[in-house]
């Protein structure tokens, strides 16, 4: 993917995991972009290691998708643990 795909899917998957976690109302278009990033890379990273093969692909697919959401929900869960995000 290009750099601005990225950004524009990063954006979207924070923005979506900002809804699911219910803090949506705290977090700007930038949280959202880092969020979703950050959490795609670690939702990559967590199944790489449960499934012991990589899921990083350079095309878009619904299980890559899934995988970088349920890795920026739990990106806000841990974010919300240490107290940088609070709870609507």
């Amino acid at each position: 993917m290009g750099f601005l795909t990225n950004i524009i899917v990063g954006a979207i998957v924070g923005w979506l995991a900002s809804i699911i976690a219910k803090t949506n109302n705290q977090m700007g278009c930038l949280w959202n972009i880092v969020v979703g990033i950050v959490g795609a890379a670690l939702g990559n990273w967590i199944a790489s290691a449960v499934a012991h093969r990589p899921y990083v692909s350079s095309e878009f697919t619904l299980t890559g998708f899934l995988i970088s959401l349920g890795g920026a929900v739990v990106l806000i869960f841990i974010l919300r643990a240490i107290g940088i995000l609070k709870r609507d």
